[in-house]
């Protein structure tokens, strides 16, 4: 409903992190997404200040992600943001994260190529015989001449 959604271009920081739970597979890793901008007095691009989102995926999403992402890559993730803070033992200052649970993940083309392999199905357990497609098509008449002679003849 009232969800923040991001899209967040960056590097990934951490190696992934792939578990089988009981409610299905999860993936984590860390994003890092540093702004850059132009310095005119230096003529020069400049690195500025450096976000980290811990993003989180689900399902296939999260086998892919153990498939195909490496620490370095770079990564347009597209998710819900959820910022938390909590105050740990033994401090006085809150700790916040920021994390992502991730709708999509893709490579960041602009700055390198990657080769698109589309994932295998997982069989439904239980489910072994194919339904056949259903004949939409209103199938042609067997005998044309044998459906006029059956038809009821039109009274004028």
């Amino acid at each position: 409903m009232n969800e923040t959604v991001v899209c967040v271009v960056g590097n990934v920081a951490t190696r992934p992190v792939y578990r089988e739970l009981p409610n299905g597979p999860s993936a984590r890793f860390r994003l890092a997404a540093t702004a850059r901008y132009w310095d005119r007095e230096r003529n020069v691009w400049t690195d500025g200040h450096t976000n980290f989102f811990t993003v989180w995926a689900g399902r296939q999403l999260a086998v892919n992600v153990a498939a195909s992402v490496e620490v370095g890559q770079p990564l347009v993730v597209q998710g819900r943001l959820k910022v938390r803070t909590e105050t740990r033992e033994g401090q006085q200052q809150a700790w916040a994260s920021a994390d992502i649970d991730a709708v999509t993940i893709g490579h960041d083309l602009t700055r390198g190529t990657a080769a698109f392999r589309r994932s295998a199905k997982p069989e439904t357990p239980g489910r072994t015989e194919t339904r056949p497609e259903p004949q939409w098509e209103t199938p042609p008449p067997v005998n044309p001449e044998a459906e006029q002679e059956s038809a009821p003849a039109l009274v004028t």
